[in-house]
């Protein structure tokens, strides 16, 4: 995905960044609010590699940066731009972010990298049309608010990202610097549903097991609780929680910390259909927030297991 290169990756927490500078990878963004308490572990991230990229969307930020000048090189900084996401960011049409930009960009021992928007407001789309609406709205502003700075003498990188977005780019894309969506590594069920993939690109899965039937409440029970699948997607989806791969007839109705309880859309279970020990594969809703709940990824090619990731946890 890095076309071969350990250069252009982008993180979401330190703990990421510094599994992959101890692998070698030498160009990185940590593409969240610098946080204050982690200045110090930033700097010496920026100090140590070719080049570390740091995001910010407020003046204290900034101030935080310039008071930690780096012993070798510039602070490499994006500005975080809220193009109606609501989420992070100094919203575009404010008159602070121009000041913001220039404010980074005159700062002593601070580069002006670029500026980022998030487009994760495609995740409330339904269908190609909608997330090219999002799409547009949000490259649109960010090509925007390049003008503004090149009128001001700026020159920097601009970028945009979500996976449904990058799944389903359209044409004004092309004059963005750089995209990154994140989840289109594994994709999932809500992507699926967004619109983003069809439901056979999606590449993770959870393999759970019937350890219980409940014939007085027509249900069988798996060891697939929250705490494999976490609970997004309660509601969002006929068949419960997840998808069960292979079984269209049943729905994942509701989960504690360890369990599952499965039951049939329709009818009655044919308790012979599903003895004890059963393998069910279950299709997450959101591959992110399961991804997180388990120690070790198995990889399988073509029915076989050809390897094993380890991912990195904390923050």
């Amino acid at each position: 995905m890095t076309a071969g290169s350990r250069r252009c990756i982008v993180v979401s927490t330190l703990a990421e960044a510094c599994f992959y500078a101890d692998h070698g990878y030498d160009d990185i963004l940590y593409a969240y609010s610098v946080p204050f308490d982690k200045v110090e572990q930033c700097a010496v991230l920026a100090e140590r590699l070719s080049l570390f990229q740091v995001l910010l969307d407020h003046r204290d930020a900034l101030d935080q940066l310039r008071k930690r000048p780096l012993t070798r090189g510039l602070w490499h900084v994006w500005l975080k731009l809220d193009c109606a996401n609501g989420r992070a960011g100094v919203l575009h049409s404010e008159p602070e972010a121009l000041r913001l930009a220039q404010a980074i960009f005159e700062s002593e021992g601070v580069e002006l990298t670029g500026v980022y928007a998030h487009c994760g407001n495609t995740y409330s789309c339904k269908g190609v049309e909608q997330i090219h609406s999002v799409a547009q709205e949000t490259t649109t502003l960010v090509l925007q608010f390049m003008e503004k700075l090149k009128a001001v003498g700026i020159t920097c990188k601009s970028s945009i990202g979500s996976t449904p977005s990058c799944s389903q780019p359209i044409s004004d894309m092309a004059k963005l610097s750089e995209v990154h969506p994140g989840n289109y590594v594994f994709y999932d069920v809500q992507q699926s549903v967004i619109g983003s993939c069809s439901l056979e690109d999606v590449a993770v899965r959870v393999l759970s097991r019937v350890i219980g039937h409940c014939p007085h409440r027509n249900q069988l029970l798996i060891d697939c609780g929250w705490t494999a699948l976490s609970l997004d997607g309660a509601g969002k989806l006929p068949t419960g929680f997840a998808v069960i791969e292979g079984h269209p007839e049943l729905r994942l109705l509701s989960m504690t910390q360890e369990h599952g309880r499965v039951e049939p859309l329709l009818g009655q279970l044919d308790y012979s259909q599903y003895p004890l020990g059963t393998l069910l594969t279950i299709i997450p809703y959101h591959a992110c927030a399961t991804a997180m709940m388990h120690p070790v990824y198995y990889i399988h090619s073509a029915g076989r297991l050809v390897g094993k990731w380890i991912p990195t946890r904390g923050w």
